[in-house]
């Protein structure tokens, strides 16, 4: 087994390009693992600055078929030729793919370096990839370590603390044109987890007046459980911001649920105020051409990325954590799979003790002796079995190789010898004594 991890991010990637290689993003997973290829788990990472595919392969010679595979299926949804999508996508293999995954996780790749949000979205890309039948033991264990490893770099470095995200410098970028926040009025776009982050952002700022609106229909319902107004189902999002000072749009939805031409007109036909519109969706959903229109600012991703924070001291701390964990991890994962031959022969040695013994007469047993024998027989086995997990963790296969030899020449003891046999000579002698 190997794990391959195929990555598409805004450091190396046009956020536009992003945009076309997500596409259906989950979709690829399930159909990865469901045809015929050498994928046999994947999960899917899919934010508003990345796309990163997560799979188990078979074996390290079907990399490559693995990698084809998964550029046929992403080129399938994508537009773009697969020998195009190869050149977008970065493969990683082993430790390689582990650390970026426990970086990532961190929020150490992220747009805003240290964002909270990046943790949640990993959880939630496992999640899904529970739900759609694809994740494995392998995966699963990555994944958890992952989170645990984003928990450790917060709680010892402070990354992540001040509550940096794309959300938070998005507002921040917004605010300079902004009324105060108590007496902003704002319409948010979407009900998923970021509309949610988002409003808790709007909210710890000051801003009160804040209606959702939902191109799904789920407004009223996520809006209720939040203490805020909803805009009726149906309704014209552009008729709706004539009074209105902010939009953050964060819907996902497919193609933008607020058009510049509709905008234009609502605008022209009441005394429309100001309006900043904060578009956070991947796949735009506002019209990119607003921007132009009189009285309209635009904040998008690509403005966040040129006001994004600059890493700080707590950075490097945090990269020693990932890469130490990355380490752990790979060891960890080493000593499992080369852990079976080890307790192979053990078993065979225990195994073969205790079947000798129960085959044993009832009347040349003795329990001490017994006793005795199992432990000396395991004390045998302690030091070689030691030797064999510590080159497994150093990766050191020949020193694996030799301790496992040493094992392989430990003999079943001769119960009949080691038990049986002593005992009527130790009664004899104490009965002369």
């Amino acid at each position: 087994m190997v794990l391959l991890s195929l990555v598409a991010s805004h450091h190396d990637l046009d956020l536009a390009v992003l945009e076309r290689l997500s596409s259906d993003v989950h979709a690829v997973g399930r159909e990865l693992v469901r045809a015929s290829t050498p994928v046999t788990g994947a999960v899917v990472l899919a934010t508003c600055n990345r796309f990163e595919l997560y799979l188990e392969v078979d074996d390290v010679d079907q990399t490559p078929a693995a990698l084809a595979a998964a550029s046929q299926a992403v080129a399938t949804r994508s537009g773009y030729a697969p020998d195009e999508v190869l050149t977008h996508l970065r493969p990683l293999t082993g430790n390689a793919a582990g650390e970026h995954l426990f970086a990532v996780a961190s929020g150490l790749e992220s747009m805003v370096v240290g964002e909270r949000e990046i943790a949640g979205q990993v959880r939630r890309a496992l999640t899904t990839a529970r739900r759609d039948g694809t994740t494995t033991s392998a995966l699963e264990s990555l994944f958890q370590a992952a989170s645990r490893v984003s928990r450790a770099v917060e709680s010892e470095t402070g990354l992540g603390a001040a509550g940096r995200s794309v959300v938070g410098v998005a507002l921040d970028i917004a605010e300079r044109g902004l009324v105060p926040w108590s007496e902003v009025s704002c319409v948010l776009v979407g009900t998923g987890s970021y509309a949610g982050a988002t409003l808790a952002a709007l909210k710890a700022r000051g801003c009160t007046d804040v209606r959702v609106y939902s191109p799904s229909g789920r407004a009223s319902q996520f809006a209720s459980a939040r203490g805020v107004r909803a805009l009726p189902a149906g309704a014209d999002l552009a008729a709706e911001l004539g009074g209105v000072d902010l939009v953050v749009a964060c819907s996902g939805a497919a193609g933008a649920v607020l058009q510049v031409d509709a905008l234009a007109a609502a605008r022209a036909r009441v005394d429309a105020r100001p309006l900043t519109v904060v578009d956070l969706a991947l796949r735009h959903d506002v019209d990119p051409g607003v921007r132009h229109l009189p009285g309209v600012r635009l904040v998008t991703l690509h403005t966040v990325a040129e006001h994004a924070p600059a890493e700080h001291a707590a950075v490097e701390s945090a990269r020693r954590i990932v890469v130490s964990a990355a380490d752990a991890y790979e060891a960890d994962q080493r000593v499992r799979e080369w852990n079976p031959a080890v307790v192979a022969q053990r078993t065979r040695v225990l195994g073969g003790l205790e079947a000798a013994l129960a085959a044993l007469p009832q009347d040349a047993r003795d329990e001490r002796a017994e006793r005795s024998l199992r432990r000396r027989t395991r004390s045998t086995l302690h030091g070689p079995t030691v030797r064999a997990r510590e080159a497994a963790r150093a990766g050191d296969a020949v020193a694996y190789a030799a301790a496992l030899a040493e094992l392989a020449a430990i003999e079943v003891p001769n119960v009949a010898t080691a038990v049986a046999g002593p005992a009527p000579a130790t009664v004899g002698a104490s009965a002369a004594r």
